[in-house]
């Protein structure tokens, strides 16, 4: 095994890092990102790529930089999902359809001015329930009108299940709306069948397979209609094993077909307290292995993946990876005065783009032709970051782990791991630890700023590595695999 190493001490942008570092990244440890699995950018036309280039659910790499919020100005839903539990004032779960309060659009609008403020990174509002935006279109549309007409530079997005989209695609497309995420399950109703229960359309609900069969085909209209408003579309599906995994290949040539521009396969969340059908009746969600098998089968055909969602709340404030809400309750913004300044925002993303602009450089040079040798066996490395594109978190303070997979030519984002802290003042931190070594075990090394030694030696004990650096995540990763390489080949 690997010696404990400190690689490139001398964190070539730290320079650059700290005039990105605003008081808001300082708060918390989440991450942000860009780019969909590749370390460079997007191959895609110019005119696509400046219109994700900010957009941290879109673009894998600008989620290391820029965040968003989402306002909870919509309730109601039309459809029933088994994986969905539209739940309130839940403040310690974090997955879709949850909240912990609701906004009218006055409030919601309030908010997003407040946060474009304090969190001048903050480049998309996106409504997404806690139901369907489109089921509740007035307040929607009304939440959408007043930030468009007092912060422009704010992008607008929603996601919804695409049942009511085809009544209202040319309102999104008047209020300047350029990103929609469809949730699509199925392209087989008879598999929609075991996921939806009912579905409400135009005043009459529909139960078992004729319910399915209508949002089936609204789904499909919808996917035509923005690809014929030239409204970029991103599709959510939900693994759900044994009942659409292999499914959800074709659903991927399908979408793609249609004109979808990315795909977000995400794990089911399924546990009995979340009060969810699948949970209290035992559905499992899928293994690590099982989820990056079926991305890595589907990204193919110049359909992106998206690897870096988080399953955010329909709160959810900040970086993605964070959730900064709790600081903006509804009690707290309606005494806070907003202080968007377009002109200072524009500095800041500014300084975003020059910082990302030195970190391409820097990734460019460590990948060059010249400089890597034919691609080796893969690896995994996780890596603790609060952004940036940096190892640059203590382990102790992590609540994610990235996860690299890296050949000697590449280092390729893949997935990220929740844990729970390390460093929670002495309570419960034994098997904190353990769970943080378990959920990173198939990989060969944890990437981090700083480790005390205790855990240092525990995680090094379970046959994982340890790198302490400051730097480039990709410049990391590429020195630690020659050091590895070096070792499993034979002299």
């Amino acid at each position: 095994m690997l010696q404990p190493t400190e690689v490139s001490s001398k964190p070539t942008v730290n320079s650059f890092a700290n005039t990105i570092e605003t008081p808001v990244e300082k708060k918390s440890g989440g991450c942000a990102s860009k780019g969909c699995g590749s370390s460079k950018k997007e191959e895609v036309a110019p005119n696509i790529q400046e219109r994700i280039a900010n957009h941290p659910c879109y673009s894998q790499e600008a989620h290391h930089h820029y965040a968003r919020m989402h306002a909870p100005v919509a309730p109601a839903c039309n459809i029933q999902c088994n994986y969905c539990n539209r739940k309130y004032d839940c403040a310690n779960e974090s997955r879709p359809g949850v909240v912990s309060e609701l906004l009218t659009p006055e409030e919601a609008a309030h908010k997003a001015l407040v946060i474009a403020g304090k969190i001048p990174q903050m480049t998309v509002m996106g409504i997404a329930g806690p139901g369907d935006p489109l089921a509740n279109p007035e307040k929607t549309f009304r939440t959408f009108e007043l930030v468009a007409e007092k912060a422009p530079d704010i992008k607008l997005c929603l996601s919804t299940n695409g049942l009511a989209l085809p009544e209202y695609v040319d309102r999104i497309k008047a209020l300047n709306v350029d990103h929609v995420t469809l949730t699509i399950n199925m392209v087989d109703p008879q598999i929609g069948v075991k996921i939806y229960p009912w579905v409400h359309y135009k005043r009459k609900r529909y139960r078992g397979i004729e319910g399915v069969k209508i949002l089936h085909q609204r789904q499909m209209e919808s996917l035509d209609l923005l690809q014929k408003a030239d409204i970029l579309c991103k599709v959510n599906s939900v693994m759900i094993p044994g009942i659409n995994d292999e499914h959800l290949e074709e659903v991927n040539r399908v979408v793609r077909s249609k004109g979808a521009f990315i795909h977000n396969i995400m794990p089911l969340i399924s546990s009995p307290e979340h009060g969810t059908y699948f949970g209290l009746n035992g559905q499992r969600g899928p293994t690590t292995e099982e989820l990056k098998e079926l991305q890595d089968k589907c990204d193919v055909g110049g359909m992106k993946m998206m690897r870096h969602c988080r399953q955010c709340r329909a709160d959810a404030v900040g970086l993605l990876g964070e959730d900064r809400s709790k600081e903006f309750t509804k009690e707290a913004i309606m005494e806070m005065t907003p202080e968007y300044d377009l002109e200072k925002r524009k500095e800041v993303h500014a300084g975003i783009e020059g910082f990302r602009n030195k970190l391409a450089e820097a990734k460019a040079e460590v990948q060059a032709p010249e400089k890597v040798a034919e691609a080796g066996p893969p690896i995994l490395l996780a890596v603790a970051s609060k952004g940036n594109g940096l190892v640059n978190q203590h382990f102790g303070h992590a609540k994610e782990f990235m996860i690299y997979e890296v050949d000697g030519v590449k280092a390729r984002f893949i997935a990220h791991r929740k844990v729970d802290h390390y460093c929670l003042g002495g309570y419960g931190e034994e098997g904190s630890l353990e769970n943080i070594i378990k959920a990173i075990s198939d990989c060969k090394a944890v990437l981090v700023s700083k480790i005390g030694e205790s855990p240092k030696e525990k995680v090094l004990n379970a046959g994982i590595d340890v790198v302490e650096s400051y730097d480039v995540i990709e410049t990391v990763a590429l020195d630690f695999y020659k050091q590895f390489i070096k070792l499993i080949q034979p002299a």
